[in-house]
């Protein structure tokens, strides 16, 4: 993971400003990276302050979103991956985990944080096999047809489409179904889908995490179950459906939680879901 400081600099027009706090900056420091800004640790810490145990969602996701990536790659023939509102570089990123099973995997990172796309870009430099694309994930239209993405995805085979906690980013009235829905549309039969999302447990913590989101950046939605499946109507979810993440297909070596013998997870682990869907 690049672990340099950025200062303020540009990137195809848009400006860092360390003065405002980013989504992708917020998670990265929750990870435990270093790309952040006093404004976002300071976000962070309202989470690990005020909401005790509740990093355990970001840890939880991402693991999640190995187990998929390295499932898809070594159980599909699915070569292509793109992975929408990809966040800073940090550790077992998509192409790793893909090329480390199968080598001669590609993978587009689309992002519209202007940090994201810079170490990106640095770190992605000497890949041949990788682009970083920049993007939003409501513009899926502009995604598809960038000329990155078309150098290096095939649309007429199957491609891996992550939506890895980025849909609950997405408010309804910006019609988050409508972003899968094209996606499905122009993919072919045998794509892949794979999702993680914020899910609401009625409790407290949801309405607490919820609020804290809203007022820094005006978005941040708790979706049921129900709602996490709805986003991917007319895929096939398969096995064990659209779960709490660290039981999403878990394996041993999962960490911190020890698996192998089934411990409760705490309430922050049921505050995120995730899912795969195919395409039939």
């Amino acid at each position: 993971m690049l672990t340099g400081r950025m200062t303020a600099m540009t990137y195809e027009g848009s400006p860092i400003d360390p003065t405002k706090p980013s989504i992708a900056r917020v998670y990265d420091y929750l990870l435990g990276g270093k790309d952040n800004y006093a404004v976002d640790r300071e976000i962070g810490d309202v989470f690990k302050r005020d909401l005790p145990g509740s990093v355990a969602i970001a840890f939880a996701n991402r693991a999640a979103l190995t187990r998929a990536v390295r499932e898809i790659a070594r159980t599909t023939g699915i070569r292509q991956f793109v992975d929408l509102g990809s966040g800073l570089p940090t550790a077992d990123n998509v192409h790793q985990v893909a090329q480390r099973h199968a080598p001669e995997s590609r993978v587009v990172y689309v992002d519209n944080d202007p940090q994201v796309l810079v170490h990106g870009r640095a770190l992605l430099e000497s890949n041949e096999r990788t682009r970083v694309v920049p993007g939003d994930v409501r513009d899926p239209e502009g995604i598809c047809t960038h000329p990155d993405t078309a150098e290096l995805i095939d649309f007429a085979r199957p491609v891996a489409v992550i939506l890895s906690a980025i849909l609950h980013h997405v408010n309804d009235d910006e019609d988050p179904a409508g972003i899968v829905r094209y996606w499905r549309q122009h993919v072919p039969s045998g794509s892949y889908f794979f999702i993680s999302h914020f899910r609401s447990g009625n409790n407290p913590e949801t309405v607490e995490a919820e609020a804290v989101l809203q007022q820094t950046f005006g978005r941040g939605r708790w979706r049921t179950e129900a709602e996490i499946a709805s986003l991917l109507d007319g895929l096939e979810i398969l096995d064990p459906g659209i779960v709490p993440a660290s039981l999403w297909r878990p394996d041993e070596t999962d960490s911190p939680r020890d698996i192998g013998q089934r411990r409760e997870l705490t309430v922050w682990e049921y505050l995120i879901a995730a899912g795969l869907a195919r395409k039939a």
